[in-house]
């Protein structure tokens, strides 16, 4: 029964967290992260369409055409078969997984423009995601009324104004990737990471901001909202087709409308081009799979786009493929910030070469150590590397921020003070003793462009001296103490009749 009563942002989050129980146990979080989160899209969309049309019926009693008319200019037309509360009154129907099939295909058509290819490949009517049919429907059926409770009442009457949509999505998103591990996590970069990445970018008010590898889109989020309003255009590419989908529901419910995510392989097929070109942009981040095999290098040696004209990556190796893409899509005056494995500081061959031609381009501004166990699925420490074009100054930074966080049970994460003291000490590209280093061209050619922090930033701690003599007084000391104690102990003993 629909509510007045506002609810807070946690409540809302255990809730959506509590429907997963339905699944839990039975079916890999990998494949039932997708069927909560279409659900909680479906839920949302026809949570605004009925406030909208509540709120016309009360202005036009009399006249249910104009109702009807005036909801076909909203900007989301919901058929009726695409509504929750339809789909909530036939939850115990055996066709049920086609009937949501068949609502979420409806409401793609009806929407082209903003919805097209979103659900294309959610399949609620399958067994080998959902089991048996019996099972499946049973599946479904928990599942519907689980997003029938109160707590999921998401009328914008009741949540406000709030982004509370944008941050139950975002809060299921990082618990699923906790809770999957890296098949889980591939798509999604710490919120804390994702921060410190905004930050150092530095997008400004009309930039055009890209991530090749945009994942679920949160990293693209947080960039797009350090500009500070909404003068500013994401553009996105992701190669998981399911994935792809969660992008384009994050971007819609986060109020996002400048954002222009592609389905594809970024290295085999970049979508965004212009005049058959790559597409330049002011601001690039990304947190690309680490050292992927199999990345496209049989057909690197044709790239129409030239991206690899400073060399080909290794063929088990991706990391500089997504670099040098990444290089390649920045416009005169773009930065961009990219997580990597530790190796691609220091790996020699082809990697060392297409590293050197990189540094003595001028391009590589910073390197950050992080620490380890802040990504999911993976406990190796990973770097952010830092590009610029357009730079005067040929110094690079490298910053040690690896030992500065907060422990965690499963998962470490950086603080607001360890953030800041980053982001600060990048700014003012300083020189600080045992956590910052600047170095000069002529360091990095000393040490044939390798890129390993240790070389450049010093976090050696010298043992405190131990003063021998002093310890064997304060030994004798505790002899003679001992001593005494044993001769107090013997006549106590002795007064007690113990000797």
């Amino acid at each position: 029964m629909p509510t007045n009563e506002t609810i807070s942002q946690t409540r809302i989050n255990q809730a959506a967290w509590q429907a997963c129980d339905t699944f839990r146990g039975v079916v890999d979080p990998a494949e039932y992260k997708n069927y909560i989160l279409v659900m909680l899209f479906l839920k949302y969309l026809s949570d605004v369409h009925a406030d909208k049309r509540a709120e016309l019926e009360q202005q036009y009693p009399d006249d249910p055409k104009r109702v009807e008319r005036l909801l076909g200019y909203e900007p989301i037309k919901m058929p009726e078969e695409s509504t929750f509360g339809y789909l909530h009154k036939h939850r115990g129907k055996d066709d049920i997984g086609q009937k949501i099939n068949i609502a979420t295909t409806a409401l793609e058509d009806a929407n082209r423009g903003k919805l097209e290819g979103v659900f294309r490949e959610i399949d609620f009517n399958s067994t080998r995601n959902l089991g048996e049919p019996k099972q499946r429907n049973q599946r479904l059926k928990h599942l519907l009324e689980d997003f029938a409770k109160p707590e999921l009442d998401l009328r914008p009457s009741r949540v406000g104004n709030i982004d509370v949509i944008g941050n139950t999505y975002e809060y299921l998103i990082q618990r699923f990737a906790s809770d999957s591990g890296k098949k889980g996590g591939e798509f999604y970069t710490p919120p804390e990471v994702s921060e410190l990445m905004a930050r150092i970018v530095d997008p400004q008010p009309g930039y055009k901001i890209c991530d090749p590898t945009c994942g679920s889109g949160s990293l693209l989020i947080k960039a797009g909202k350090q500009v500070g309003s909404d003068d500013y255009a994401l553009y996105g590419q992701e190669s998981n087709g399911n994935t792809y989908a969660l992008c384009k529901m994050n971007m819609f419910l986060h109020g996002i409308h400048s954002a222009f995510i592609e389905w594809g392989d970024t290295i085999r097929n970049p979508k965004h081009r212009e005049n058959d070109k790559l597409m330049r942009f002011d601001a690039v981040v990304a947190n690309p799979p680490f050292s992927l095999d199999k990345w496209g290098r049989d057909d690197a040696d044709s790239d129409r786009y030239n991206r690899f004209w400073r060399g080909l990556p290794p063929k088990s190796r991706g990391d500089y493929a997504f670099i040098t893409h990444m290089i390649e899509s920045l416009n005169e005056h773009g930065r961009m910030v990219v997580v990597v494995p530790h190796g691609v500081l220091f790996r020699g061959s082809s990697e060392g070469t297409i590293r050197q031609q990189l540094i003595e381009e001028n391009l590589l501004k910073a390197v950050i150590g992080l620490p380890g166990n802040l990504f999911f699925g993976t406990g190796i420490p990973a770097a952010l590397m830092v590009f610029e074009k357009g730079r005067e100054d040929q110094e690079v930074l490298f910053i040690d921020a690896s030992r500065e966080y907060e422990e965690g049970t499963n998962q470490n994460r950086l603080r607001e003070e360890d953030l800041e003291k980053i982001t600060q000490t990048y700014r003012d590209f300083a020189t600080l003793d045992k956590y910052s280093y600047v170095a000069s061209r002529a360091e990095l050619e000393e040490n044939d462009f390798n890129l390993n922090i240790p070389r450049y930033v010093d976090t050696f701690e010298e043992e405190e001296l131990v003063d021998i003599p002093a310890v064997q007084q304060e030994i004798k000391a505790l002899e003679g103490d001992l001593q005494e104690l044993r001769g107090k102990m013997e006549g106590y003993l002795k007064e007690l009749g113990f000797n």
